[in-house]
């Protein structure tokens, strides 16, 4: 730490032990933040259809009683940010760096942090609330990821282009004499567009789950008493954080910076969704067998005093609930009526898959990826690849996305790696100069899912044959290689170069042989 910051760390902290701090209602109240309420309000609502957490529904009884119960839904927005998620970004990912030294302690880094299996986590909730960060951070010299979901992240400007400066909002909550407390952590980062970021550490208290809260210390919480209250990072291209937006424009804030999710232009069509499942299951549970028959049927032929045996009464099973008391009629004579109804399974399973496919459209996805197909199982791998153009046009939406943002973090990631200053030994593991050497990062996403391999594998081996096609770029197309290793794959061929004497001279060369004219 510089002694500019320990002076700002002194000052600050008597500032707010004399009673100075500030006091905030809303993350919105601090001047810094220039982002209307309207959007916090709005992804904690996505948040609560990601959730599937709804009010409960308000009814009143055969009897005229006011009842209350928990709606029967189908999860569709956690469903449809998942299966897009898992189309977008999966395992099969592979990142790679031009500099062996760098892709090597990134990927170190990765793997330490479970970055495939964390980022596939977190594209989900983004997908559904338009957004989420990475920000990399030093601890006990190495480097760590913090996941920011959309709702803990609030941008410092309005520029729709891009977010350079943000405050990370992380809430915990305390019992303080038999009371719930909330500590609100908001961790401004500022950068200045040119080299310098300012992050500075501030720690409210509240009562109020509502609410900010008044500032305090930051040593009132254990956790955070060795943070500093404010640090300069010097000499950097880009912010510390990488922030992911999902595809398209903010129509709900023109100016928010913030990207938006599967949810909010489609609340009507789910609670469309949410609505026809929910009454079908009202039916199914209510439209069990009931017979009406006489009370009289109920009742003892005669009556017998300490008669264990129950004997001139009918005996049911204590699990029965088929039979209906009620009275005679108006002649007198005992009564059996079949009341059962029948279910209406066609007209509401209707009714829900067409709510669904307009869902479906709505977000880009291709028609049965969530609703029911029942001859998608029969089609041939060319026929689903084709019903999956849909999909696989909006997943080219979202990879621009994400190779931006993981790109972007990338470079957070090796910035941090040669400040010295952040790490306990004084040893930067990197030295690397990002202004004049600026990273060549490569992503590969596997198409699988949305291409027939036994096609592309047969028509590039026409071209490649032909001489149309690099070897390098046949490899790389249809194994999913890296640059580096399908160098390797070119090299051990043509090291086996002589076996392949008896081959002609196109099928030698796909192979590596001597002739590189279609080298690259």
């Amino acid at each position: 730490m510089t002694i500019r910051d320990k002076l700002h760390d002194f000052f600050t902290k008597g500032k707010i032990s004399m009673g100075f701090g500030k006091s905030l209602a809303n993350i919105t109240d601090d001047p810094r933040v220039n982002l209307p309420t309207s959007e916090i309000l709005r992804i904690r609502e996505d948040l609560d259809y990601y959730a599937d957490v709804f009010d409960n529904i308000k009814f009143f009884n055969t009897i005229n009683q006011q009842q209350s119960r928990k709606p029967s839904t189908l999860s569709i927005t956690h469903q449809a940010a998942r299966k897009l998620a898992s189309v977008i970004f999966n395992e099969q990912v592979t990142v790679s760096v031009a500099d062996e030294t760098i892709d090597d302690f990134v990927n170190q880094v990765f793997t330490d942090n479970l970055f495939n299996l964390k980022y596939e986590e977190y594209l989900e909730t983004g997908i559904a609330t338009g957004g989420f960060a990475i920000r990399p951070y030093v601890d006990n010299n190495k480097i760590k990821l913090a996941w920011v979901r959309a709702d803990q992240f609030v941008p410092l400007q309005s520029n729709t282009n891009d977010i350079q400066s943000a405050v990370i909002v992380n809430r915990t909550t305390r019992s303080e004499n038999n009371k719930t407390v909330w500590y609100s952590l908001l961790e401004f980062h500022e950068f200045d567009g040119l080299s310098t970021e300012t992050i500075t550490n501030e720690l409210y208290r509240s009562e109020n789950v509502g609410e900010i809260g008044q500032q305090v210390n930051l040593s009132a919480i254990d956790a955070f008493s060795n943070l500093p209250e404010q640090v300069v990072i010097s000499d950097i291209v880009r912010p510390t954080f990488a922030y992911f937006k999902t595809p398209g424009k903010n129509n709900k804030s023109i100016e928010s910076p913030l990207g938006i999710g599967i949810v909010e232009n489609n609340k009507n069509v789910i609670n469309a969704i949410n609505t026809a499942q929910d009454q079908f299951y009202r039916e199914v549970k209510l439209g069990k067998r009931r017979i009406a028959i006489d009370g009289s049927l109920m009742k003892p032929s005669a009556a017998h005093s300490n008669d264990d045996m129950n004997q001139g009464y009918p005996v049911f099973d204590t699990d029965d609930d088929v039979f209906m008391q009620v009275g005679k009629t108006k002649d007198g004579k005992p009564i059996i009526e079949d009341l059962t109804n029948d279910i209406r399974v066609n007209q509401y399973s209707d009714a829900i898959q067409l709510f669904i496919r307009e869902f479906e459209n709505n977000i880009g996805l291709s028609q049965g990826t969530l609703s029911t197909d029942a001859t998608k199982s029969t089609k041939t791998a060319t026929e689903v690849v084709s019903d999956n153009s849909d999909t696989y046009r909006t997943r080219s939406s979202y990879i621009t996305q994400v190779e931006k943002q993981i790109k972007e973090l990338i470079i957070s990631i090796v910035q941090l790696a040669t400040k010295s200053e952040l790490f306990d030994n004084g040893k930067a593991p990197l030295t690397v100069d990002l202004v004049n050497q600026p990273l060549d990062i490569n992503l590969h996403f596997d198409d699988g899912v949305f291409v027939d391999k036994d096609k592309q594998l047969e028509e590039d081996l026409k071209v490649a044959m032909a001489g149309i096609m690099p070897k390098k770029q046949f490899l790389k197309r249809n194994y999913g290689l890296s640059d580096d290793d399908a160098d390797d794959w070119l090299k051990e061929l043509q090291s086996e170069a002589p076996e392949t004497d008896n081959m002609t001279n196109q099928q030698a060369n796909l192979l590596g042989g001597n002739d590189g004219s279609n080298d690259e």
